[in-house]
């Protein structure tokens, strides 16, 4: 399980405090009006921001003080984050070693990735010669080396048309499922959160709320979140 417990989170005017238990291998999606919080929280539970007070457990280990490199985390930003002059296989040999000096043994764990999201035939390219679809598939192939148990998305295929964002979001849930990985999936649209999430947790008005039941909560929608959803 994954706790947020009793979280205080203060960036200059903006706060956000609250508590909330994730169940290992559940798929939530963060959801909120715009300016919530939502990526605050995935940076802190990721250790990029520091909180204020409060605990961050999985598994009943305390992650609060520790690197963002020492957590059981992977994290998907928006724009991918590849870099431009490495081609795919370094790209995600980037999740692995930072330095790209990789044994056989990882350089298979690289192979296996790349053939995961779709991507074999392409580990010689450098992002420029990818489509969008395939830039989206190469950054979650350096998030699969990595082999953690919580995987955090921060809208990575918001730039994606319907489509494409849709075979992104269920090619995330098959390998979240196959490897009981624990997702975390910042979202602005309520059809993405449906696709492939069983719990929604909503930040709304500086507050955490625990998670519920995806299709209970849009349904039936709380104040707080009913007019950014406009029901």
């Amino acid at each position: 399980m994954l706790r947020l417990n009793a979280l205080d989170i203060r960036k200059g005017e903006f706060r956000l405090s609250g508590t909330a238990d994730i169940k290992a291998g559940a798929r939530v999606a963060v959801i909120g009006p715009s300016g919530a919080g939502k990526s605050t929280l995935l940076e802190a539970i990721a250790g990029f921001q520091p909180l204020d007070s409060g605990k961050i457990l999985w598994r009943s280990d305390d992650l609060t003080a520790r690197a963002p490199g020492k957590r059981p985390i992977a994290m998907l930003f928006q724009d991918g984050n590849l870099f431009p002059h490495l081609t795919v296989a370094q790209n995600a040999g980037l999740g692995i070693n930072p330095n790209r000096k990789l044994t056989p043994d990882e350089m298979k764990t690289v192979e296996v990735a790349i053939s995961r999201v779709g991507l074999s035939g392409m580990e010689g390219r450098k992002p420029a010669e990818l489509s969008g679809g395939q830039q989206s598939r190469a950054a979650l192939a350096r998030v699969l080396v990595q082999q953690r148990d919580l995987l955090l998305l921060d809208e990575p295929f918001a730039a994606l048309g319907p489509a494409l964002k849709a075979e992104m979001l269920d090619l995330v849930k098959e390998i979240v499922a196959e490897r009981n990985i624990t997702l975390l999936m910042v979202s602005h649209d309520p059809d993405d959160a449906r696709r492939i999430t069983d719990e929604v947790l909503l930040i709304a008005e500086g507050k955490l709320h625990p998670p519920a039941p995806t299709a209970d909560t849009l349904d039936n929608p709380p104040a707080a979140l009913r007019e950014y959803l406009g029901t």
